[in-house]
């Protein structure tokens, strides 16, 4: 059996920074509050838009106007403002070549697609589940099971690649393998609290994965 291997997006994938801190800004100048710091945002990409809005102030009952307002701008500027990163097309294909794909993100699901298909990747990956198909975001298992459930798949065999603590706890919670890259939003040391599986990048990971399988056969 082939092993599976799961990418988170921001920060592992793809580089939506710019995408991110131009839809927070139009929000807040939209609806009004004060404009957080580019740092205060991007200190908490990797959770849901609806508690990253919570966390940088917004009121619990008006959060829904804001992820909407974020949403509709960000439809329209994320193929535009948003890069693979260094080695990830690389990454990929090579991972393809001996493992099964797929791609568990707190992004949206439907803007994660459209944003594969124009970096022309998407068809690589054999599911993708973002945020509206799931109940409980990474770091649940929620996410990585219901990739595998579409996937035939052996857990000893089953990677999560991720650059925050939510994706490498997600997997643990999933009882499955994962892989930290500190290409994202987590520094070395923070990721150093919840895995000692660190890796530059996704590139870097994806090489790890490799060995190991080979090692395993």
């Amino acid at each position: 059996m082939k092993p599976v291997i799961l990418f988170d997006l921001d920060g592992t994938v793809i580089d939506s920074t710019e995408a991110i801190l131009e839809g927070f800004r139009v929000a807040f100048e939209t609806l009004g509050g004060e404009t957080p710091s580019d740092e205060a945002i991007k200190n908490e990409v990797g959770h849901t838009l609806d508690n990253m809005f919570l966390t940088l102030g917004v009121a619990e009952d008006r959060v829904h106007e804001y992820v909407h307002t974020y949403k509709m701008h960000y439809r329209i500027i994320s193929c535009e403002k948003t890069i693979l990163l260094d080695g990830a097309k690389e990454a990929i294909e090579l991972a393809n070549s001996f493992a099964t794909l797929g791609v568990v993100t707190t992004k949206t699901g439907e803007y994660s697609r459209i944003l594969l298909e124009h970096m022309g990747i998407m068809h690589y990956f054999s599911v993708l589940i973002g945020r509206e198909d799931v109940e409980n975001p990474k770091p649940h298992k929620e996410p990585i099971l219901k990739a595998l459930i579409k996937l035939e798949h052996d857990k000893h065999k089953t990677w999560m690649i991720g650059d925050t603590c939510m994706d490498i706890d997600s997997a643990k919670n999933a009882e499955v393998n994962s892989i930290a890259v500190t290409s994202g939003y987590a520094t070395d040391s923070m990721l150093q609290k919840c895995t000692k599986t660190i890796c530059k990048d996704v590139l870097e990971a994806v090489k790890h994965i490799k060995k190991g399988d080979e090692n395993y056969k």
